[in-house]
């Protein structure tokens, strides 16, 4: 059943490109409406060109609600905001976005924080553990710091655009000298944690993001991708008999702070999991 949309509807933008893997509007939506609330969740599928254009106009229209960004323009987000919450600040991305009282565009980034969670809940620890992220990107970014905050003592960070992997890694040097850092391999083996943060695997026939026979039995292993919920990396994994974190996860974990971050009632993961209609 679709929302019902009045003159009085509010509304949260999704950005991104491409719409077609957009599974939040399947999970805000159905909790709008089991709530009474008059909004509703749009993807809008804005390119990377019109952007830094496109997001200030947005937040001029009077029923705005807010904005969730997603690949790949969070770290651009990050650039555009007159405030940013502490995530955003030390990962340089934003995923989500609100205009205050006085008009000034305010934004955090709640994706790290999401796969957090989602490991806790699986029974895993951060404290001490190395960790891998491939994908210095929004995502990415988001994940290292948030690993770095919860009390990883070693971290490796890769991408194919060495000098973002570099930038990032200055900015979590700067936050956690205690961190021990590397850049430049993604090679999994040795680590505890490995995060395919990157969009390999969203679309058929993409090789694997790092080497899966190089995982160690045991590891907990991380995908980002929502094109499906058990994408390739995690199947390799899953047959190495590595525990395993599918993108929905995270996305479940992180919405209840997002959707106090925009003024809304609270809401927990199992309760969203319940409305989402993600089958359908």
């Amino acid at each position: 059943m679709q929302a019902r949309i009045g003159g009085g509807t509010r509304i949260i933008a999704l950005l991104g490109v491409p719409t077609a893997t957009f599974k939040s509007p399947l999970i805000y939506n159905p909790w709008f409406r089991s709530r009474g609330i008059d909004c509703v969740m749009v993807p809008m599928g804005c390119e990377a060109a019109d952007f830094a254009e496109f997001l200030p106009l947005l937040f001029r229209l009077r029923n705005i609600a807010g904005a969730l960004i997603t690949m790949p323009h969070k770290v651009a987000a990050a650039g555009l905001l007159d405030e940013t919450g502490l995530a955003a600040g030390i990962c340089g991305s934003c995923n989500a976005v609100k205009r205050d009282g006085n008009g000034r565009l305010v934004g955090d980034m709640f994706d790290g924080e999401g796969f957090i969670a989602g490991l806790r809940g699986k029974g895993r620890d951060v404290a001490e553990a190395s960790a891998l992220v491939a994908g210095s990107g929004g995502v990415g970014s988001a994940i290292a710091a948030s690993l770095a905050r919860a009390g990883a003592k070693r971290l490796a960070l890769f991408d194919i655009d060495g000098a973002a992997c570099e930038r990032l890694a200055g900015r979590l040097r700067a936050n956690f000298p205690d961190l021990v850092l590397e850049t430049g391999s993604n090679d999994p083996h040795g680590h505890d944690i490995v995060v395919n943060a990157t969009p390999v695997g969203m679309k058929p026939g993409d090789a694997l993001p790092v080497d899966a026979e190089r995982i160690a039995p045991g590891s907990f292993v991380g995908d980002v991708v929502l094109a499906e919920e058990e994408t390739p990396f995690l199947a390799a994994a899953r047959a190495r008999g590595c525990p395993t974190q599918a993108g929905i996860d995270m996305v479940f974990e992180q919405i209840p702070a997002q959707l106090e971050f925009f003024g809304f009632p609270a809401a927990g993961p199992e309760e969203l999991r319940r409305l989402a209609e993600l089958d359908d």
